[in-house]
């Protein structure tokens, strides 16, 4: 996990990548290490039940649609205030068109903000040129005993 600190030695967000297998398995295992560490990061429990709904639908798509491929990535930034959750994956895709004509669209979560590719994502992307990317972004609040919500208290530091 990597964090971004200030001049002096504060963590002002955490940014991780975890990395799955094009396996169905793959899901619940996200959710729960997904879960596990924005709860160590002290994100309020009710932000992190939406944002493991959101980022659950987005890697099931991943598994249904994109295609045959190797892996995906979830790459997480959490702030004091936000949240980006971006699934990528290196699959074909499908084509929209070919959809029945009879399906009506999913309308997107109305508290997330969802995003195509963008070339000012606030870090490298660990995918080279990864055709599918799929960016949801929520305001957050943290507890009180957040790590990020004290910085001077609990240093946090690059993990490797």
């Amino acid at each position: 996990m990597r964090t971004r600190v200030t001049g002096e030695g504060r963590a002002e967000e955490a940014r991780f990548c975890l990395v799955f297998p094009r396996e169905t398995i793959s899901v619940p295992v996200m959710r729960r290490m997904l879960g596990n560490i924005l709860d160590r990061l002290g994100v309020d429990e009710e932000y992190v039940s939406d944002l493991l709904l959101a980022v659950t639908e987005a890697c099931t798509n991943v598994l249904r649609h994109s295609g045959p491929g190797r892996g995906y990535e979830v790459v997480v930034l959490v702030g004091r205030t936000r949240c980006v959750i971006e699934v990528l994956d290196n699959g074909r895709g499908f084509d929209p068109a070919a959809l029945p004509a009879h399906r009506t669209p999913l309308r997107s979560v109305p508290r997330f903000r969802r995003h195509r590719a963008s070339t000012s994502a606030p870090w490298p992307s660990p995918a080279p040129a990864a055709p599918m990317r799929n960016r949801l972004q929520k305001r957050i609040e943290l507890r009180s005993d957040a790590p990020l919500a004290h910085p001077e208290a609990v240093p946090l530091r690059d993990a490797g």
